[in-house]
């Protein structure tokens, strides 16, 4: 779509657009920055899902909050006024921290030792607190259902797996016909989208991520008779190598496949041949037909050379967080919306997929949707001790999932 199409289909939804102007940032960067105070991991978000849960209540409005779905995933369902079609869309944040220490110089630095909110999911989460806030204000006009998900555990446990599995699209927004999430992309990462401006990229956006843990078993002995061994350490390195081969020669150029053997741990005694050595890594593809493959390949391809060593491969496989993978049709609505908080200009479709993993992939199961990336004013990329959540983006995230919303349900579409 160019920046021509893109202002036509902008105009469309002129009338259910939401200005950033219309949230105050004080108002949002207080509640980040109360929740980065408080940082929590993975499922664990006790006081971070209390503090969204008092938060929604605080709003009024005929809205019932769900909570509960993902342990300590919160729902807020605001039903419009404006008719009855029946019709829903639901609006994703994730709200957990990383187990890392905060070295960033900011006032309302994480009080938890080696927790901190470096992902900026505190962001996320006060720019959709923003628009559910905005929404309940102008809920006559809104003909249908706008469903809030705060979700726990995206960065570790698949928490938006969980929830759905705890009934998400099946109990609580079965009316939802799309979802959609952002995340913020700060500019150490990208040099092409603007602080402030939206990335839209319909098909694969974020990949599939698998990991795999395999233990190569041999036979130890002295360092000085290796005729009577059988080496691990020299077995485990050719598999590290046999291992690019499924990139390089069994994947077509045209697939995106990153195979990592990140560690690599065998012995301690250096005039001794161990019994064992341990690879660890991970895999990363877009396409779920080479997910599967490649994990097949990987397997046999291990066995096979370490036996020709006359090792034993035992490998766990963990099978992760599957591609993200936006729907074309969502995508293309996604960014006229976008289109109409920061202007035509402003949204880009150039940007490259990331090789990172987002569990936002288990809602797009469910049903079709679209996640887009929000420039930030950030010199330090995300998971960095230094990273600073860019404050100027949070109007700006709230008004796009207002917009959308607005848009969505319009009385008269």
């Amino acid at each position: 779509m160019g920046s021509a199409s893109l202002a036509r289909s902008a105009r469309r939804f002129a009338s259910a657009t939401t200005p950033p102007g219309a949230f105050s940032r004080e108002r949002l960067a207080a509640w980040r920055h109360a929740l980065h105070r408080q940082p929590e991991l993975g499922f664990d978000l006790f006081k971070t899902s209390q503090f969204v849960a008092d938060t929604l209540a605080s709003f009024g409005g005929d809205m019932d909050i769900t909570r509960g779905l993902g342990g300590t995933g919160v729902v807020a369902s605001l039903r419009g006024g404006a008719g009855t079609s029946g019709r829903g869309i639901a609006l994703r944040a994730d709200m957990d921290a990383l187990p890392i220490f905060e070295e960033a110089d900011v006032p309302y630095r994480s009080e938890v030792d080696g927790v901190a909110h470096l992902c900026g999911h505190d962001g996320h989460t006060a720019m959709l607190l923003g628009a559910a806030e905005h929404l309940v204000s102008v809920a006559e006009t809104l003909d249908g259902t706008v469903h809030f998900v705060f979700q726990p555990a995206e960065e570790a446990g698949g928490g938006g797996e969980v929830m759905v599995k705890d009934g998400l699209f099946r109990d609580v927004a079965a009316d939802a016909t799309a979802v959609y999430g952002l995340h913020n992309w700060p500019r150490a990462i990208s040099k092409t989208l603007r602080p402030g401006g939206f990335a839209a990229t319909a098909g694969p956006v974020m990949a599939g991520a698998d990991e795999f843990e395999m233990v190569i078993t041999g036979r130890g002995g002295h360092a000085a008779m290796p005729h009577v061994c059988v080496d691990p350490v020299l077995a485990g390195a050719q598999v590290v190598v046999a291992l690019q081969a499924l990139v390089s020669r069994s994947t077509s150029p045209l697939d995106s496949v990153v195979v990592s053997v990140t560690c690599f741990d065998a012995g301690e005694a250096v005039n001794a041949i161990p019994e064992t050595a341990t690879l660890k890594g991970t895999v990363r593809t877009f396409d779920e037909a080479v997910r599967k493959r490649v994990k097949v390949q990987l397997l046999d391809t291990a066995a096979a050379v370490a036996g020709a060593f006359g090792a034993t491969v035992d490998c766990d496989y963990v099978d992760g967080y599957p591609p993200t993978i936006n729907g074309a049709d969502e995508t293309a609505f996604a960014a006229a919306c976008a289109a109409r908080v920061v202007g035509a200009d402003n949204v880009v479709f150039d940007e490259p997929p990331s090789m990172g993993a987002e569990d936002f992939s288990y809602l797009l199961h469910e049903r079709p949707g679209a996640y887009l990336w929000l420039g930030g004013d950030s010199d330090y990329a995300l998971h960095h001790p230094k990273y600073v959540f860019d404050d100027a983006t949070l109007t700006t995230g709230a008004a796009w999932f207002a917009t959308l919303a607005s848009s969505a349900l319009r009385a008269d579409s």
